[in-house]
């Protein structure tokens, strides 16, 4: 097994230190947020740091990277509180991965791509057409994370629209029927199979 230190890490060529320290923390989730700016400009981007923070009230955060360019998802948000999380599938990975290049926030990622808005129950951000796991997100606040100057912005569920196929009746959504895709590293994607779920679990 190879030990790989700190000052290994340190000494690292960029982009190999980028694609290790990206993928060593495991799979993450595959989302696109998407968002419409005051100017009515659309915009989507993948994010694989979006994650649960809890239930009652329904929070989901993601990371976005230091502001020292311009960030049209994080402005926004800003701009109108508004956002919505759709989970990538396997039909949409290559498109969904195209939307991490850099356009100016006059260029929509959806006219550059194959992917599609939609506007669902009168929500100011729209949605991308045909995920299978659509989340309507409201701002609510965000903390600097002033170790590398990068931001978690906190979201409050609004919404959710789910295929009725994949939703089972204890509210469990089956990611592995819908073939979500989930990011190994920066641009590695996989469709994970469920093996089993388990009953919650108390001391013995």
């Amino acid at each position: 097994m190879a030990i790989i230190t700190s000052a290994d890490i340190e000494a690292m060529e960029k982009i190999y230190r980028i694609n290790l320290i990206n993928s060593c923390s495991g799979y993450k989730s595959a989302n696109l947020i998407a968002t419409k700016s005051s100017e009515d400009y659309t915009n989507v981007a993948v994010f694989s740091s979006v994650t649960h923070l809890g239930s009652n009230p329904p929070l989901l955060g993601f990371i976005t990277r230091p502001n020292v360019v311009p960030r049209n998802t994080y402005e926004n948000i800003k701009e109108t509180g508004k956002y919505t999380i759709n989970h990538i599938h396997k039909t949409i990975t290559k498109d969904a991965h195209h939307t991490s290049a850099k356009y100016p926030k006059f260029i929509s990622e959806f006219d550059q791509t194959d992917l599609e808005t939609e506007y669902k129950s009168d929500f100011a951000a729209p949605y991308v057409k045909g995920c299978h796991v659509q989340i309507g997100m409201r701002y609510m606040n965000e903390y600097l994370i002033a170790e590398n100057n990068t931001i978690l912005v906190i979201g409050t569920i609004e919404q959710i629209h789910i295929n009725d196929t994949i939703l089972e009746t204890d509210g469990f959504i089956n990611l592995a029927k819908a073939e979500t895709a989930t990011i190994n590293g920066l641009d590695g994607y996989a469709i994970p199979q469920q093996q089993t779920r388990y009953p919650y679990q108390r001391p013995k």
